[in-house]
C-alpha cells in the first residue's frame, strides 16, 4: 500500500503492517489504524506512530524500558482478551513522546502506554491507575537517575513485565 505523509513523504508499506487501535488514541478516537515507521539510524531509540487514517497525525514513540529500567505494570484481563494476548513475547510497548525544542525537557507518557499484540496487530492505549507515573516523564531526568549519562540504543526491544 502507498501512504502520503506530512513528514516523511510517500511511503510504501504492506497492509499487515496496519496496527489497529479499535477505540483510537486520546484525543484522536477516530483514528484507529497506524503504522510504526523505525529509524534509519539503530541508534536511535525513536520510532514514529504514523496514522493511516490522517497524513498530517504523527506521534514519536519510543520503547521506555530504554530510559525507565523498573517502568512495571500489570493488564488486566479484560485487556489480555481483548487484543488476543496469547503469549508475553507477542506484546511491545510504546511511550508517546513529547519533544521540545530544548531536548532537555523531553518527555514520555508512562501514564497511558501503547501496547500492541504484533502477533495480530491490535493495539490499546492503556491508562494505567498507578501514581508512580504520569504523562510527561522526564526522560533525561530518569536517566541521571539510572547513571546512564549516554545509552546505547541498539539492539532493544519492547517488553511487558
Amino acid at each position: 500500500m502507498k501512504l502520503k505523509t506530512k513528514h516523511f513523504g510517500e511511503l510504501e508499506f504492506a497492509k499487515e503492517k496496519i496496527i489497529t487501535f479499535s477505540q483510537g488514541l486520546i484525543a484522536f478516537e477516530e483514528k484507529k489504524r497506524f503504522i510504526i515507521i523505525n529509524s534509519e539510524d539503530e541508534q536511535l531509540p525513536f520510532a514514529w506512530l504514523q496514522s493511516v487514517d490522517d497524513y498530517n497525525l504523527t506521534f514519536v514513540i519510543m520503547n521506555p524500558f530504554i530510559f525507565k529500567k523498573d517502568y512495571d505494570f500489570k493488564l488486566s484481563q479484560e485487556i489480555v482478551e481483548e487484543l488476543d494476548i496469547k503469549e508475553e513475547k507477542d506484546v511491545a510497548v510504546f511511550s508517546i513522546v513529547v519533544v521540545p525544542a530544548d531536548i532537555n525537557k523531553m518527555t514520555a507518557n508512562l501514564l497511558a502506554p501503547l501496547v500492541i499484540n504484533e502477533r495480530n496487530k491490535k493495539g490499546k492505549q492503556v491508562v494505567l491507575n498507578d501514581k508512580r507515573y504520569t504523562t510527561k516523564h522526564l526522560i533525561k531526568e530518569e536517566l541521571k537517575k539510572n547513571n546512564q549519562g549516554g545509552c546505547n540504543y541498539a539492539g532493544t526491544d519492547a517488553k511487558e513485565k
